[in-house]
């Protein structure tokens, strides 16, 4: 989660009188029935949306559109809009069931502006952006906008059904994760381009890389660019910024019908203080806790949700959901989620309140995060729930019913810090830090990892993953292929954050484009063609994907030459018998005649060497492939005499 404020100031409308006459209409249906009720009492209702915010309706024959809003402190509550001049009481709403304020205007329909004008229990008033609105205005304006969702017509009715039907553990996942504001920016003008542009040029650039996946930061509608949509003000919201609700729906329709899948970033551990958001949304804290040290949240500035409150539980529930419901979202990337799971997260002693039993672990989160994915999996079968949790808690992604989160997978946090430290090291100095490497496999298997090389690895002054290599420039490079081959050859579905895979030289700027000018380049565009093949080997060889999750898919080589630097593995496919045997190398010397055990006699093909001239190597290698020796060696029969390349890494397969 990326430390930003977020305060660009709420658009607070002139208040003009209004002339004209009083035009409400008030329904007299119900607004929730009786299971509503009973489902939002327990904190259990996630089709809110359907009920609450702005929606098109009927009513006595008037076309207009109704409004629902929950301010269970308020004193008064009314509509602003164009309509009445953004003055407060001229459109009033009515207070029904559980603290929700309703009404209906005739004559309101899809484009227009509005916020809520809340009257607190002091009388102070709060302008109030609609917080299950569909849709919003560009910043630094701030108003919701009324919007039907409706009239869209999908094509991924295919998609849908395999997904469906697909065992994600089993199958290749290589995440491409984006910044859409500054992936590619235009030529003409404008600063971004509209979701439709995206999805052509995103799915082009995906499909021609091999990638599985497209991961989008936060596309939840926020103020502060600055913030990269981490401070969300907008849960049911897409960004206005590139575009309306329909330009996002084609945006996935489309990676869809490519057969590419779309995850998200979600963020429910906090929300910005911005005065047109949540925060004291009805001059009470209703979404965040009133006490400082559960409320506050000190690393970032923000609020933090009160997971047990039943209304906050229905607001958060309804906004998963919805992305998966009404986008087809493919799965939820849940930002901060070890800042959920502890009440000390960040906090000195005194600054914390502990739970009942006088622990650090916030229960009412936890329990919301079990309900969260119980819904979700059981409603939508095939979609991926992923954590980013930084710390050992146990069973992050693992099923409820053994006592697990439920998560489909968890980022590895320490995978991803071993391996930089490791490979920021000059090599003269990897000798002394053999087990950085080898300690992964101790937990490997404790959770569904995905092996992350996010954009929080390349911003706050640690540079671009080429800059943080050591050595010359061949050396940089090397370092940077090596550290990919490993990322793919190791156990686990593979992330990599946009500019990586073309080694960008500067850190991620977030209000320019990625370096599109090194593309041309031979070390850049070499790095591309080895990322490029690896999401291809990664798909094609079962052996690097089908058993990511069991012990039964790895086995050790050797991972104790600290002498040489060197580790080398097996990576084996479900019940067929194939199997890739790896050998790395992490130091610029060549190392001829390297013997290796391998559990088969016969040859083995150099299907990857990331030392070979396409991809900007110095082409050292086995000239193909090697034979094995009756010659016992690692606890195997047989062996195989390898030069290994400098600050390479080869994958070999038996033929």
């Amino acid at each position: 989660m990326e430390p930003f404020s977020n305060k660009t100031g709420a658009d607070h409308r002139r208040a003009i009188p209004w002339r004209g006459g009083d035009k409400r209409v008030f329904s007299q249906r119900p607004l929730f029935s009786e299971a509503d009720l009973s489902s939002m009492r327990q904190g259990m209702h996630c089709l809110m949306y359907t009920k609450m915010g702005a929606h098109r309706d009927v009513v006595a024959g008037a076309t207009g559109t109704r409004f629902a809003v929950w301010a269970p402190n308020a004193r008064e509550v009314s509509v602003l809009c164009d309509a009445n001049g953004w003055t407060h009481g001229v459109h009033p709403l009515q207070p029904a069931e559980d603290g929700v304020w309703t009404g209906f205007i005739a004559g309101l329909g899809t484009g227009a502006a509005y916020k809520f004008g809340i009257r607190d229990g002091w009388g102070q008033m709060h302008q109030k952006a609609d917080p299950y609105a569909f849709y919003a205005e560009v910043r630094p304006k701030s108003a919701s906008i009324v919007h039907d969702l409706g009239d869209y017509a999908w094509q991924d009715q295919a998609w849908i059904r395999r997904r469906e039907m697909t065992n994600w553990l089993e199958r290749p996942i290589s995440i491409y994760e984006v910044h859409l504001a500054s992936w590619k920016r235009p030529r003409d003008g404008r600063t971004f381009f509209n979701y439709r542009e995206l999805a052509r040029a995103l799915v082009e650039y995906a499909q021609d890389m091999g990638y599985t996946h497209l991961q989008l930061l936060p596309i939840t509608e926020h103020p502060f660019d600055g913030s990269w949509g981490y401070q969300t003000i907008g849960y049911f919201a897409p960004t206005s910024r590139f575009g309306a609700p329909q330009d996002f729906m084609e945006f996935v329709d489309y990676c869809h019908q490519a057969n590419i899948g779309v995850l998200v970033d979600w963020v429910p551990a906090h929300f910005p203080t911005d005065a047109h958001g949540l925060a004291r949304f009805d001059g009470t804290c209703l979404f965040e806790h009133a006490d400082p040290r559960q409320g506050s949240h000190p690393d970032w500035g923000t609020l933090v949700f009160n997971f047990g409150r039943n209304e906050v539980r229905n607001f958060l529930l309804s906004s998963a959901r919805f992305w998966l419901d009404v986008y087809h979202i493919d799965g939820l990337r849940v930002d901060a989620v070890a800042s959920m799971l502890y009440l000390d997260y960040s906090r000195k002693s005194g600054e914390w309140v502990p739970n009942q039993y006088g622990g650090r672990e916030n229960l009412e989160a936890v329990q919301f995060l079990k309900d969260l994915n119980t819904v979700m999996h059981g409603e939508f079968p095939g979609i991926l729930t992923i954590a980013e949790e930084s710390t050992a808690w146990g069973g992050v992604s693992r099923p409820v019913y053994t006592g697990g989160l439920g998560f489909s997978m968890k980022w590895d946090m320490g995978w991803m810090n071993d391996t930089l430290k490791y490979m920021a090291r000059d090599p003269i100095h990897r000798t002394h830090h053999q087990n950085d490497l080898s300690f992964r496999m101790v937990y490997a298997f404790t959770e569904n990892f995905v092996l992350p090389l996010s954009h929080d690895e390349v911003v706050h002054g640690k540079g671009a993953l080429l800059a943080q290599m050591p050595g010359d420039l061949w050396q940089k490079f090397a370092n940077l292929r090596l550290l990919f081959g490993y990322q793919y050859a190791m156990p686990g579905k593979k992330l990599l954050f946009m500019g990586g895979e073309f080694g960008q030289w500067h850190e991620w700027q977030d209000a320019a484009e990625l370096d599109w000018a090194l593309f041309g380049h031979k070390y850049h565009d070499g790095l591309r063609s080895l990322v490029r093949d690896l999401n291809e080997l990664h798909c094609t060889y079962g052996a690097l994907h089908e058993l990511d999750f069991s012990g039964e898919g790895f086995r050790w080589i050797q991972c104790d030459d600290w002498v040489n630097s060197v580790y080398c593995f097996i990576r084996f496919a479900r019940d067929t018998g194939d199997f890739i045997v790896v050998a790395c190398n992490f130091t610029p010397v060549p190392r001829q005649g390297y013997r290796i055990g391998v559990p088969r006699a016969g040859y083995y093909g150099e299907l990857f060497n990331s030392d070979a001239t396409v991809y900007g190597g110095s082409n050292l290698g086995n000239g193909g492939g090697v034979y094995s020796e009756p010659i016992s060696q690692h606890g195997f029969a047989d062996s195989i005499s390898l030069t290994l390349p400098p600050l390479g890494i080869l994958f070999l397969k038996p033929r």
